[in-house]
């Protein structure tokens, strides 16, 4: 065989393994198109609220359903990681992200608010990600970031925390453990 067919055999396999790829990521995001029917809209800058933070340079690791950090929610626009500019307002959190679309958590959606080592797309290890966990259509999402400075972390965790309001971490515990009715 020659140099040239060799080659051509190569660049075959490489076309045929992008072009796996890139079915992969469409079914995916089909698939967590109807689970994740839609997600909220970034409101207008009026209708934030009081800013609880500064602008805060991150990460946006992905978003993943709820509990399982390994099935990355690709609808959306939600499984492209970005740089991003994470703020904290009386409305929510917005998730300001160049090239992809922002992502907006409502403050009545927000369900809890932790740090963790790692998630679909990133492992960081300690506990370097700020994990919001949020409900949109009755679908629970976990949402990571990562702060560019290991200060802002606490800052971040803390102000979206204020978000959580008592009423809706008091029904979260009363919820049954969905968990606990898959696996019996």
């Amino acid at each position: 065989m020659g140099t040239g067919a060799a080659i051509a055999i190569l660049v075959g396999v490489f076309v045929l393994v992008l072009l796996g790829m890139w079915l992969g990521w469409r079914a995916r995001g089909r698939r967590t198109a109807r689970v994740v029917v839609s997600i909220p809209d970034v409101p207008s800058t009026d209708d934030l609220g009081a800013g609880r933070s500064a602008p805060i340079p991150a990460t946006y690791v992905s978003t993943t359903l709820g509990g399982d950090w390994l099935e990355r929610v690709v609808a959306h626009g939600l499984g492209v990681r970005s740089a991003a500019t994470v703020r904290v307002h009386d409305a929510g959190v917005v998730v300001e992200r160049p090239g992809a679309r922002d992502v907006f958590v409502p403050a009545a959606s927000l369900r809890e608010v932790s740090l963790a080592p790692g998630m679909a797309g990133k492992y960081v290890g300690g506990q370097g990600l700020v994990v919001l966990r949020w409900e949109t259509g009755g679908q629970v999402l976990d949402t990571g970031l990562r702060t560019r400075v290991a200060g802002d972390r606490e800052v971040l965790a803390t102000a979206a925390r204020g978000l959580v309001t008592p009423r809706t971490a008091a029904a979260e515990a009363a919820a049954p453990d969905r968990t606990s009715e898959e696996n019996p």
